[in-house]
């Protein structure tokens, strides 16, 4: 049976949920959408095939969704995650649950600790991002003690660090740094450059120093588009390493291993499959099996999607996959990641509410 979802919100991000119920309609399935512009509306229900509504009310007397995703900015989110967790309504929220510290505190105190609330931090569940973990959590990298990301920004990129470096609600102790430089423009959400021309290329570089463990930011906007920036991830245990998709470890103190996680997709060099992602393979193991096959996903599409599924999962009893403290500790991490950075000084960061 469907996941059936319904969404608030209509912009940029609303489209990957569209495609997903497209490519996977019998996993998916969007119940409607809340639209605020009658024309507005008229345009999305034309486009994507499904019901809009004018308002949460409207939706929910007309459909029965499982959950209801937010998909709206930064400073609707809290008020819209307090009235549905209020309602009993459980909620999926696009990240972050709130725009600054004041709110994701103020947020956590009012909500009650039975509301069904998550957060799709998809990072985590991009494949490469998942293998990379999955290696991680494996063992063979021994005790995990650094961990340098390059592959998101703020929220984002302190997601997977904190996975890498199984780091909970530890505290931090923060360097930041800004550079900016030339960089002719790339690609970006409108699509391929049609003339070239110069932009600045603004790096956040910051230093994270935990117990025992340090984490490396490092991350450009135009990472996320562009064709000559490349995004770079290393882990560091005692007994390997994890260099982008790179694997070495010591079998014994004399016995060193070294390989490649493998991506196989379907569709490539004559196969004849279809075209859709596999999974990833380390040596002879699977680090990463794609659950989405055989649909036509892109790696975004398919970590969303496994939001969506955990998500289905929840709401039935299923464990929690990322709370809304865990947002929370993200969205906090970097934003004293910018404190840093802006002020040229080190900040320290403290228990906040959530993490207690």
């Amino acid at each position: 049976m469907a996941t059936t979802f319904g969404i608030i919100g209509s912009g940029w991000r609303t489209d990957f949920y569209m495609r997903i119920m497209e490519a996977l309609p019998e996993k998916f399935r969007v119940s409607g959408v809340v639209v605020r512009g009658v024309e507005k509306g008229r345009a999305f229900e034309q486009r994507w095939g499904v019901p809009t509504f004018r308002t949460l009310e409207e939706m929910l007397s007309q459909t029965a969704p499982s959950f209801v995703v937010l998909s709206v900015p930064w400073a609707m989110t809290p008020d819209l995650i307090k009235e549905m967790a209020d309602r009993g309504i459980p909620v999926l929220s696009e990240t972050p649950p709130a725009p600054d510290v004041d709110h994701l505190n103020k947020l956590y105190h009012e909500i009650s600790k039975d509301a069904r609330v998550q957060v799709a931090e998809q990072f985590a569940f991009q494949p490469q991002h998942a293998a990379r973990i999955a290696v991680v959590k494996s063992g063979v990298l021994g005790t995990v003690t650094q961990a340098q990301v390059s592959a998101a920004h703020g929220y984002h990129g302190m997601s997977i660090m904190r996975s890498l470096l199984d780091l909970g609600f530890a505290d931090a102790k923060i360097r930041g740094y800004n550079f900016a430089s030339q960089i002719v423009s790339g690609p970006n959400r409108e699509g391929d450059p049609i003339e070239e021309k110069m932009a600045m290329s603004n790096q956040v570089y910051a230093i994270l120093e935990f117990d025992n463990k340090l984490g490396i930011f490092d991350f450009t906007g135009d990472q996320y588009f562009s064709w000559i920036r490349s995004s770079r991830l290393l882990v560091r245990g005692d007994r390997g390493e994890l260099m982008n998709d790179q694997l070495k470890y010591l079998k014994d103190y004399q016995t060193p291993v070294e390989m490649n996680l493998k991506r196989l997709n379907a569709g490539e060099n004559g196969n004849l499959e279809g075209y859709y992602h596999k999974g990833i393979l380390a040596g002879d193991q699977w680090v990463y099996r794609n659950p989405f096959m055989p649909g036509r996903l892109t790696d975004e599409e398919i970590a969303i999607a496994t939001c969506l599924q955990k998500m289905g999962e929840y709401v039935e009893g299923g464990p929690s996959f990322y709370s809304l403290a865990e947002a929370a500790q993200d969205h906090y991490l970097g934003i004293k990641i910018k404190e840093a950075v802006d002020s040229g000084e080190t900040v320290q960061t403290t228990k906040q509410s959530w993490a207690q």
